[in-house]
C-alpha cells in the first residue's frame, strides 16, 4: 500500500509540473541557478532548492498525520460525514481546475515569504522554494488537497507524508536535473494553451473521483440514492465531455481560440472516448472488471442482465449450493454479490455452519473498500472459486464500516472502554481483537466448532488460481 501511495504522489507531482503556474517557471528558475556562478555552485543551489521543496511538502504531510493521529486516519475512510465533506471539497477543487474560480493564498503570505528569498545562502534558496509552493498554490492546491484526502483515507499512519514525498520528488527532480544538464532546456515544449488543457483534464478527473466518496456515504448509510447505474451515468457524461473537450469542440474557463489538434491530444481524446463507450454496457449490468473496484457493488444495480444470467447459471456452477428458507439477519440492508446467499451476522452464520457441518468463510469487507469490490468482480466469478464459496463454505460477510445501529441489547463496552454502537464498529473490533487485522478485504477460513482459523487468514489475491488453492487448503484442514 505504501508503494501505491508513493506512486500516486509521484503521479500528482508530475501532473502539477505540467500546470500553467509551474511549467513556465522551470526554465526561469534553472537559469537563475546556472548563470553568474560556476557549474558546481549552481548545481549545489539546485540540489538545495529541490531538497527544500521536498522538505516543505513532506512537512505538510507530517502535519496532517500529527493533527489527525493514527486512529483518526484509519477511521477517515469509514466515516460517512467525512466522506461527504471530502466529496464537497473535491467538487470545489474540480470547479477551480475547470476555470470556475482560482484558489489562492493571501497575498500577504506570498509577499512575506518572497522577501526572504533575497537572503544569501541556503536560507534564501529555501525561501525561493517556499515562494514557488505559495505562488503555484492556485494550480497545485487542488492536486495537493486531493492527494492528502486520498492518502488520509487509506488509514496508513504515514500515508499523507509518503504521498507528499512522492509528489515533491516528482516536482523537485526536474529543477535539479535541468540545472545539471542545462542543454536539456532546449528540448522542453513551449508554454501555451496545452497547459490549460492539462488543467481542465485534471478537473474532469477530480470530479469523477469525487463521486467515489459520495458513493461511500450512500452505501454506509443505506440511502440507496446513488446506485451503480447512476454512478456510471455520471461517469459516462464526465468522460464523454472530457473527450469532446479534447477534440476542441468544447471550451472551458480560460481557453482561447481552439488550436489545431496535435497528434497527442487527438490520441488522448480517442482513448477517453473509447473508455466512455466501454462503460455504456455497464448500464445493463456488464461487469466492467477494469473499473469494478471504483463502482458501487454490482448488486446495487436495478436492471442487471449479468446478474440474471448468473442466477440462471448458478445451479450449473454450484449444484450443491443450498439456501435457507428463513431470511438471514440484516439481509435487507446489504447487496448480495454474484447472487450468493451470505450471512451478515457472525453468530447466526457460525450457528448455521455448525448445523450443516461446513467450514466458514468470513469476508471482512467494507462499503468503501475498492479492493473488496475488485475481488468480487474479478476473482469470485471464476467457476471453481464460485463453486467453492457457494457450495463448500458458509459465507459470512461482515461490513466494518456500516453505520446501522445495534439494538441496545447487543451494544457492548469493550475492555478498553470502547462503546460498540453500530454494526460496523462491532465487526471492526472483532477483526482487530480476534484476528489481529484492520484491513479489508480480510478472509478467514474458520472451523465453526472451535471458531479458530483453519489456515492463516489472508487479504486480497487477484490470482484466481492462488485464491482457489487457499480455499481448498481450508477444506483440507477441515476434512483431513
Amino acid at each position: 500500500m505504501k508503494w501505491t501511495i508513493f506512486l500516486e504522489g509521484m503521479a500528482g507531482g508530475l501532473a502539477a509540473l505540467l500546470m500553467p503556474c509551474i511549467f513556465p517557471m522551470l526554465p526561469m528558475t534553472v537559469s537563475y541557478f546556472t548563470k553568474g556562478a560556476g557549474k558546481g555552485r549552481g548545481v549545489r543551489k539546485a540540489i538545495i532548492y529541490g531538497l527544500s521543496i521536498v522538505g516543505i511538502y513532506v512537512s505538510l504531510g507530517l502535519v496532517v498525520t500529527v493533527l489527525f493521529g493514527a486512529d483518526a486516519l484509519n477511521n477517515l475512510s469509514t466515516n460517512g460525514i467525512v466522506n461527504l465533506l471530502f466529496f464537497l471539497l473535491l467538487v470545489v477543487f474540480a470547479a477551480s481546475l475547470l476555470g470556475g474560480f482560482e484558489i489562492s493564498l493571501p497575498a500577504s503570505w506570498v509577499n512575506k515569504v518572497d522577501s526572504g528569498s533575497s537572503r544569501q545562502g541556503m536560507a534564501g534558496i529555501f525561501f525561493m522554494a517556499a515562494t514557488l509552493a505559495l505562488v503555484s498554490f492556485s494550480c497545485t492546491g487542488p492536486i495537493i488537497g486531493t492527494l492528502l484526502v486520498q492518502t488520509a483515507t487509506t488509514g496508513a499512519l504515514l500515508g499523507p507524508a509518503i504521498g507528499m514525498l512522492g509528489f515533491s520528488l516528482a516536482l523537485a527532480l526536474p529543477f535539479t536535473l535541468f540545472a545539471l544538464f542545462p542543454g536539456w532546456l532546449s528540448n522542453l515544449p513551449r508554454s501555451g494553451s496545452w497547459l490549460n488543457v492539462v488543467k481542465v483534464v485534471l478537473g474532469f478527473l477530480e470530479l469523477a473521483l469525487a463521486l467515489k466518496f459520495l458513493s461511500n456515504v450512500d452505501l454506509a448509510y443505506h440511502w440507496r440514492w446513488f446506485d451503480r447505474e447512476i454512478f456510471l451515468s455520471l461517469w459516462i457524461v464526465i468522460f464523454g465531455l472530457m473527450g469532446i473537450y479534447l477534440l476542441g469542440k468544447l471550451r472551458i474557463g480560460h481557453d482561447g481560440d481552439a488550436p489545431l489538434l496535435s497528434a497527442g491530444r487527438l490520441g488522448l481524446a480517442m482513448v477517453v472516448l473509447a473508455f466512455t463507450i466501454y462503460m455504456i454496457p455497464g448500464l445493463w449490468g456488464a461487469p466492467l472488471k477494469g473499473i469494478s473496484a471504483f463502482l458501487p457493488p454490482q448488486a446495487s444495480q436495478d436492471f442487471d442482465l449479468y446478474a440474471l444470467s448468473m442466477k440462471l447459471d448458478r445451479l450449473a456452477l454450484a449444484p450443491g449450493a443450498k439456501t435457507e428458507a428463513k431470511p438471514h439477519k440484516y439481509a435487507n440492508l446489504f447487496d448480495k454479490p454474484l447472487q450468493l446467499d451470505p450471512y451478515f451476522d457472525y453468530e447466526e452464520g457460525v450457528a448455521y455452519a455448525k448445523a450443516v457441518h461446513k467450514p466458514v468463510m468470513i469476508d471482512f469487507t467494507g462499503h468503501a473498500c475498492v479492493n473488496c469490490r475488485k475481488m468480487e468482480a474479478s476473482v469470485w466469478p471464476d467457476k471453481e472459486v464460485y463453486t467453492l464459496i457457494s457450495s463448500d463454505y458458509v459465507l459470512i460477510q461482515l461490513y466494518v464500516d456500516d453505520k446501522t445501529g445495534l439494538p441496545a441489547s447487543e451494544q457492548v463496552v469493550t475492555p478498553e472502554g470502547r462503546h460498540l454502537e453500530t454494526l460496523g464498529a462491532k465487526y471492526s473490533y472483532l477483526e482487530a481483537s480476534k484476528f489481529g487485522a484492520n484491513s479489508q478485504p480480510f478472509y478467514v477460513l474458520l472451523n465453526p466448532d472451535t471458531e479458530a482459523p483453519l489456515v492463516p487468514p489472508q487479504g486480497a489475491d487477484y490470482d484466481a488460481g492462488r485464491y482457489r488453492q487457499y480455499l481448498e487448503s481450508g477444506l483440507q484442514a477441515f476434512r483431513p
